[in-house]
């Protein structure tokens, strides 16, 4: 996509970025930053933003949004996520490959690219799945998906349940400089599963999805990353265990990242009590206990990144029987105020776990999650970190409605969304 050619000066902003704060002015042509300083004046044509009480920080990046299409477009569009996604403060998301068809070929990923450039909203970079059609069986061609760009792999929705396909698969990921991102699921454990297995499941009667299933996976791809110095990213972590073999890994310098959902720091499995699919998810909620372990992880830079699984669904579907239902929460709009509410960390490190860091993780560090320099893209977003604010699911850009934040006080607001150094989003409304 060609880079904006309007003219903007952000004024007065508290200004986040990986090298620490600071307070600003930033102006921005054609593009790119052009002047960061103190006191700038406006020009002739130039748009100002005025940023007093705002942070002023690189684009978020999410490394898991499901944007259904192709396939289940009465869901999500890849148009109205990419507008969800600006309205949430991302440049870049990354779409999962579990549409129909599968994200498997250089043809249905160069088509959820094309999607992406014709919102222009962010950027939408495609994942491309592991095994063809996700099945597990097969791997797909990675050589001539990583030329077309791809470079985040997953089978998300499904672990690869066989050892040696996915030992293959690492080998084939040292070679090619791409990354395999794992969910974390063995599947003869978690059969029926409804819910986290433990007191609560117990007490109602629903079929329980133990943290071993999850951990058990962690481990094994742990084991391969040693094996073949291939890198691994765990999506969606979601219990203790699974925090500390991270941590182990890490501190054995192994090449392991990780991610964890904003409802897995904020909500538990108790929610179940009330029968909603709402909040029914994959991995399921967890305990409190597992929630302290997840924002610790986030704490100390065992999880890198913020990623919000918008998994967008119709109504009727969440309206069915909780053990018939579908999985999946929408996220991106609420990923910030769900983060600073529940978050006990420096606003400088969220929003690194939001931006920076996953921005590495998904390849794109050379274009998003950069400085905010002198010649640096203009991929920015602005945010109110003090404004208080709940969720109207009328009003929310997503196709579908099921949030469990509707009534929940979320904290922290994205005002302004600046793409390729246009405004996409202006005082929280949507230009496009």
């Amino acid at each position: 996509m060609k880079p904006s050619t309007s003219k903007l000066l952000i004024t007065q902003g508290r200004l986040i970025d990986a090298g620490g704060e600071r307070s600003a002015d930033v102006r921005i042509a054609d593009g790119v930053v052009t002047e960061v300083g103190v006191g700038l004046l406006s020009g002739d044509g130039e748009q100002v933003l005025d940023a007093a009480g705002m942070v002023v920080c690189p684009g978020f990046v999410d490394l898991h949004v499901h944007l259904r299409e192709p396939g289940r477009e009465e869901a999500e569009t890849i148009e109205t996520g990419s507008r969800g996604a600006a309205l949430g403060g991302f440049t870049a998301i990354v779409a999962m490959p579990n549409t129909d068809p599968t994200q498997d070929s250089v043809g249905v990923v160069e088509f959820v690219r094309q999607q992406g450039e014709r919102a222009g909203l962010c950027e939408v970079l495609p994942s491309g799945s592991i095994t063809i059609g996700r099945k597990g069986e097969t791997l797909t061609p990675f050589a001539e998906l990583a030329a077309a760009g791809v470079r985040l792999f997953t089978d998300d929705g499904n672990g690869v349940q066989d050892p040696q396909l996915m030992r293959r698969a690492y080998e084939y990921a040292s070679d090619l400089g791409i990354t395999m991102a794992q969910h974390c699921e063995v599947e003869r454990l978690t059969e029926g599963a409804v819910m986290h297995e433990g007191s609560c499941c117990s007490h109602l009667g629903l079929p329980g999805w133990p943290s071993l299933a999850e951990e058990l996976m962690v481990h094994r791809d742990i084991e391969l990353v040693r094996l073949t110095g291939a890198p691994a990213h765990f999506l969606h972590l979601s219990t203790a265990g699974s925090v500390e073999l991270v941590r182990k890994a890490k501190a054995d310098g192994l090449a392991v990242t990780a991610e964890a959902t904003p409802h897995h720091i904020s909500l538990t499995d108790e929610l179940l009590t009330s029968y909603s699919a709402l909040y029914k998810v994959t991995p399921p909620l967890r305990t409190m206990d597992d929630i302290i372990a997840i924002r610790e992880g986030l704490r100390d830079g065992t999880i890198d990144a913020i990623a919000t699984d918008h998994a967008p669904h119709v109504s009727q579907s969440k309206e069915l029987p909780l053990d018939q239902a579908p999985p999946g929460m929408l996220g991106l709009e609420t990923a910030l105020g769900v983060s600073i509410a529940h978050l006990d960390m420096p606003l400088v490190d969220i929003v690194a776990a939001l931006s920076w860091k996953p921005a590495e993780i998904a390849g794109v560090a050379d274009r998003h999650g950069r400085p905010i320099e002198v010649g640096e893209p203009a991929n920015l977003t602005m945010f109110d970190p003090a404004q208080e604010w709940e969720v109207v699911p009328g009003q929310l850009a997503s196709k579908s409605r099921n949030t469990p934040f509707v009534g929940v006080a979320l904290t922290g607001r994205v005002k302004h969304t600046i793409f390729n150094g246009e405004v996409v989003v202006l005082d929280g409304v949507a230009q496009k």
